[in-house]
């Protein structure tokens, strides 16, 4: 008798199956600082993608009725957008830096 099956899971392995706490999901800090850095990086892109739609259909709204407030608004709104992205995105090297100077690694 074969036994076909089309997928084959173990979830004793899955932090859900094994009821694990926080403490042996994430053995150390760096584990869940290393998790919310890339998560954010991924928010913060998307994020920013929105933002920069929201703003280039700002900016193409108000050329055409010719508002300087709009386009002005529109402006700040995609230079906004870009700096915050780039604070986020500095955020991993500024961790980098602080692992080489300190020694400990938290990525």
């Amino acid at each position: 008798m074969i036994n076909s099956l089309l997928a084959q899971v173990n979830i004793k392995d899955t932090p859900l199956g094994n009821n694990n706490t926080l403490d042996n999901t994430y053995p150390n800090p760096a584990s869940l600082v290393t998790i919310i850095v890339k998560n954010s990086l991924t928010v913060a892109g998307i994020i920013m993608l929105v933002l920069l739609i929201a703003g280039g259909f700002m900016m193409i709204a108000s050329a055409g009725s010719g508002d300087q407030k709009k386009a002005a608004s529109a402006k700040t709104m995609i230079t906004d957008a870009v700096i915050g992205f780039l604070v986020i995105f500095l955020s991993y090297f500024i961790i980098q830096i602080i692992e080489v100077i300190t020694g400990v690694t938290i990525l």
